[in-house]
């Protein structure tokens, strides 16, 4: 079973997915799994390498095909990867308006890098960013579509510390201000705290448990019990 083109609703949701099945062959990765993500709500995945967590993110993208189930959304998500993927060849501009129609294109991309902080560099190119930069170009080339579904894949795992606290406070005043459903994929507990509603915790193709970072009201009790569910024993979690 293919996945079914997206749905319209009216319940405020930016997706929901409904027994969910992803196989490779004879081995599933994705097993009954139901999920629902709120218009403006933040959602972070964390799990061990290897538990479904991409393949659940490329599935709500439309990248794979599923087996069983059935995913339901407003419209057509936006993903933000790990690597930034500009077109070398093309302007920051051209890259943030890649998909847009020609008509206000140029204005459109404008006002999204303005957002990031880029508003004076739409006629540079990719080869004279950072990092920190580039990724930054790729979150505009995302919310310039006004997406209601916002996928980000360990987008700043490639990063360095002061570099990804800072998109850590960009991406939280962007959501805020658009307001996406959001589903953040990452290895990094403290990054989950620091920027999710709710934390769900993924183990062998299933949601294994689920946070509410507002109700946990301790952080620090809450790294120690994420850590301590993502299999870390209790010396390493201090």
């Amino acid at each position: 079973m293919t996945r079914p083109h997206p749905v319209h609703q009216d319940s405020g949701d930016a997706v929901t997915v409904t027994d969910l099945r992803r196989a490779y062959g004879n081995r599933t990765v994705i097993d009954a799994l139901t999920l629902r993500i709120a218009r403006g709500e933040f959602v972070a995945l964390l799990g061990e390498s290897g538990c479904g967590k991409t393949t659940l993110l490329r599935a709500l993208a439309g990248l794979d095909p599923i087996q069983g189930g059935r995913i339901d959304a407003p419209g057509r998500p936006a993903v933000v990867f790990q690597e930034h993927r500009l077109l070398p060849w093309d302007t920051l501009w051209s890259n943030v308006a890649l998909g847009l129609p020609p008509q206000g294109a140029r204005e459109r991309a404008a006002a999204a890098l303005a957002e990031v902080g880029l508003g004076d560099r739409l006629d540079d190119w990719p080869r004279n960013l950072s990092g920190g930069q580039a990724q930054r170009v790729a979150l505009a080339r995302a919310l310039v579509q006004e997406p209601e579904l916002l996928l980000l894949d360990e987008p700043f795992a490639a990063l360095d510390a002061l570099t990804r606290i800072r998109m850590h406070g960009l991406v939280k005043e962007l959501v805020a201000r658009h307001r996406p459903g959001v589903l953040l994929v990452t290895h990094d507990v403290d990054e989950a705290i620091a920027l999710a509603d709710r934390i769900l915790v993924m183990r062998s193709g299933v949601i294994a448990a689920e946070h509410h970072t507002e109700q946990a009201g301790d952080a620090l009790g809450l790294r120690r019990l994420l850590l301590a569910e993502l299999g870390v024993r209790a010396g390493f979690a201090a």
